[in-house]
């Protein structure tokens, strides 16, 4: 079959990293054609406009969104209204309160957010963040009985959905929780659950991570507390930890939480939070913060104390007021991650090669293995998806028991799956939400589990999409690709899960320089046919067909694809090309 009989962009069915590239369906180029005509704006961003939906009248907004246009009303969620009248309750009786959160960013964060506004109204809370090997994900029954007999409110963020017993537990106390976690029929008897996915949700607020629940609570805490005649602490401050746990908990970049993330690392770039100023210079950040750093640069951090190390460590880090205390948990959790990167490489060496010997090619790729720590799992998890281009389980063993960690592509709902199974009685415990979920399964029930995990991805249509296509937003010229095209295209973002950042075909480029930068990168100096010179960077390019094909290279012409970015280096800025693939041309 011919590249052209595929659909394939340029001609290229299969790229040096073997894949199809995708150009932008014909409608949306004819909207995008129709955009530029309209705004007067370049044709690069309005390809990306037009792949977004944006009709001519929403492109302004679309281009500044605005928290004031896009902040859903909070009392929209059920429960919301008796959850902040407990707290306010709580602050008026000066009540002990105690904040159980989940161990990963967005739990960690979720705690900062409380922490520090109630700290900010003169009221210090309790932090309690289960042990992951320990105790496991969730409140559990001994942790809340001990916090009941110490505090007469329990606010559970980023977990509690399907705590019933633990959350039964806490006698004496009331418990309020906050989360984003796929609900089951019945709730646990909280005195609230808000939660935009509970099965009683209309799910149109599904998309917000836990802090964005979270931060829709405190809007409504200020809105009750003004009715009370108190001015509550500004939420706008707090935009930076709704922003990170927005981005590395991977939740879709749309609708406010768009607006969450720009104006997130806006206040991010006032380096305002001890924590995160820490955070960044430990990890030798030169540059106002982007998506980017929030998803593999500070959130991999945070997330270190909870995979390898005291589970509290990077929440305490979020929400401490001293320097000189961010400054050390930083510097540890930094250390962590190293370690955390180390462990991380061995057992994902391990679960490809087994995933590899089960077969790639169904619909769930999965590996289980003694000793894996639980930690990294998944971490490992995605990796595998990546690969594969499948939803993807790895599971670490401990004798009979086998705790796993699940990642999922675009349009497969695999909590709704891994909350089945666990209806079903073949895990111990399962939940999560659509891309990614975690699970407790007996050894053996290990194989039939992940059978019937397949059978329901099966169905979803998960395994039939083959090898990643490379989804293109158009055709750019290296003579176009200048810093005011970037700024622009940035314009249209924050760029994440649900808005992947753009992606252009560079045609007939010329290699005039390649060469290898350690291990496994590659440093390109590219002209195209008029002249117009660019240079490319491939991260990670060696570890496919892609470095050794563009490194032998000198004086062919090949397609490039990739994203523009702005590089700046010894005082000079200037446009290159983050590289993605390549094909002869």
């Amino acid at each position: 079959m011919s590249a052209e009989a595929t659909g394939a962009y340029l001609g290229v069915a299969q790229s040096l990293t073997g894949r199809r590239w995708v150009g932008p369906a014909p409608e949306v180029a004819r909207r995008a054609e129709a955009l530029a005509q309209q705004t007067r704006l370049p044709p690069a961003l309005c390809a990306v406009l037009a792949r977004s939906g944006v009709e001519t009248e929403g492109v302004a907004e679309f281009l500044a969104p605005s928290l004031r246009a896009l902040l859903p009303d909070p009392r929209r969620l059920r429960d919301m209204e008796v959850a902040a009248g407990r707290l306010v309750a709580a602050l008026k009786r000066r009540e002990p309160i105690a904040v159980f959160a989940d161990y990963d960013v967005d739990g960690g964060a979720s705690a900062a957010l409380l922490l520090t506004w109630l700290r900010a109204l003169g009221h210090d809370a309790t932090l309690y963040i289960p042990d992951r090997i320990d105790e496991g994900y969730g409140p559990n029954e001994p942790a809340m009985e001990a916090l009941a007999r110490d505090h007469r409110l329990i606010l559970c963020v980023d977990c509690g959905t399907l705590s019933h017993g633990p959350i039964a537990a806490a006698r004496g106390a009331d418990v309020v929780v906050v989360d984003h976690h796929l609900g089951g029929e019945l709730l646990p008897p909280a005195l609230a659950v808000v939660n935009p996915n509970r099965q009683d949700e209309p799910g149109d607020l599904g998309h917000l991570c836990a802090a964005g629940v979270v931060f829709l609570l405190l809007v409504e805490v200020n809105r009750q507390l003004r009715l009370n005649g108190i001015q509550g602490p500004d939420l706008m401050g707090f935009l930076d930890l709704v922003a990170l746990a927005t981005v590395a908990d991977v939740a879709p970049l749309t609708g406010v939480n768009r607006a969450f993330v720009r104006q997130g690392l806006r206040v991010m770039a006032q380096r305002a939070r001890p924590g995160l100023v820490a955070l960044a210079d430990v990890a030798r950040m030169d540059r106002a913060p982007t998506p980017y750093h929030l998803g593999f640069v500070l959130g991999p951090r945070v997330n270190a104390g909870g995979r390898i190390g005291a589970a509290d460590l990077g929440a305490r880090l979020l929400a401490t007021s001293d320097p000189a205390e961010a400054q050390r948990l930083a510097a540890r959790l930094d250390a962590l991650n190293e370690d955390r990167r180390a462990i991380e490489a061995a057992v994902r060496d391990e679960a490809l090669a087994q995933a590899e010997r089960r077969g790639t090619d169904g619909p769930l790729v999965w590996a289980a293995a003694e000793g894996w720590h639980p930690g990294v799992i998944g971490i490992v998890a995605a990796r595998l998806k990546e690969a594969t281009n499948r939803p993807a389980v790895v599971i670490a063993l401990d004798g009979d028991m086998g705790k796993g960690s699940a990642r999922s592509v675009a349009g497969v709902d695999l909590g709704a799956a891994v909350q089945r199974l666990a209806a079903e009685g073949l895990l111990i415990k399962g939940g999560g939400h659509r891309m990614a979920a975690g699970l407790t399964v007996g050894r053996a029930n290990l194989e039939p589990a992940m059978a019937r995990l397949g059978e329901l991805l099966a169905r979803q249509g998960a395994g039939t999409g083959g090898p990643a296509d490379l989804r293109l937003d158009g055709l750019l010229m290296a003579g176009a690709a200048s810093p005011e095209l970037v700024e622009s295209l940035d314009q249209a973002g924050p760029f994440g899960q649900s808005a992947p950042a753009p992606r252009f075909a560079f045609p007939d480029m010329a290699i005039l320089d390649a060469r290898r930068i350690g291990s496994s990168h590659l440093r390109l100096r590219v002209a195209d046919a008029a002249g117009n010179a660019l240079e490319a960077v491939g991260f990670g390019a060696f570890e496919t067909d892609l470095g050794p094909a563009l490194e032998r290279g000198a004086g062919r012409r090949f397609h490039l694809a990739g994203r523009v970015e702005i590089n700046t280096w010894g005082g000079r800025t200037r446009v290159q090309l983050r590289l993605d693939d390549a094909a002869p041309s």
